[in-house]
């Protein structure tokens, strides 16, 4: 079963509704399909913050998803989590939406290592600190394969939860519906030299696709 880290944006209305010209009715129906497909074979990984991932980890349990895991930096003594901590303990028809939450311990190293807690990233907006967690995710994983000179470091010593690459390489899935305008080239083809590898699924039915074959190999 892969474990699927989600980054998106967190103002709906803004990014998606303003920005991309989503409907909130036709959005909530990309965030069910998707849920459809992730429910029955894949774990979701997300920062419980408000947003698509949330709205998406909603819909997942609400369909029966297996397991959501919450990541929070618990011990951030400079920004603090009191924004997340009402959608940590969130229930759906009386249960909690996250089963186990992942301490990430300050927000600095949550974001260069959001992605690495899964196999697959599942891109749903390109924010600002959307494209934080990406790029950055990548970065610490060329690190932790050893390629990048200078740096010797397991990912154990970093955080025991962190998997990326253990089974696959680390793999971004972008979902097309969501963002209006692709990476940059530069972006993708470091992604590609770190050992990295990129899906583009133009909706729900082709995501089931790529999952269907990444969980293959």
């Amino acid at each position: 079963m892969l474990k699927i880290v989600l980054i998106g944006a967190d103002k709906i209305k803004h990014h998606y509704e303003e920005l991309l010209k989503i409907p909130e009715k036709k959005l909530l129906e990309h965030l069910g399909n998707i849920a459809e497909v992730l429910k029955d074979n894949s774990e979701l990984v997300l920062l419980p913050d408000f947003g698509a991932c949330l709205e998406l980890a909603r819909k997942y349990k609400e369909l029966g998803g297996k397991k959501c895991y919450a990541l929070v930096p618990l011990q951030d003594k400079d920004f603090g989590i009191k924004r997340l901590e009402s959608n940590m303990n969130m229930k759906i028809k009386n249960k909690k939406i996250f089963d186990e939450i992942i301490d990430t311990e300050n927000w600095y190293k949550q974001d260069l290592t959001h992605g690495l807690y899964g196999d697959v990233i599942l891109m749903l907006g390109t924010s600002l600190g959307s494209l934080g967690e990406l790029t950055y995710s990548f970065y610490v994983y060329d690190i932790l394969k050893g390629q990048k000179e200078g740096y010797n470091v397991s990912s154990q010593k970093i955080n025991k939860n962190i998997i990326a690459g253990t089974k696959i390489p680390l793999t971004l899935i972008i979902y097309k519906p969501f963002i209006k305008s692709d990476l940059p080239l530069e972006i993708k083809e470091h992604i590609k030299k770190v050992g990295g590898v990129i899906y583009y699924a133009k909706d729900s039915e082709e995501l089931k696709k790529i999952i269907v074959s990444i969980d293959k190999k």
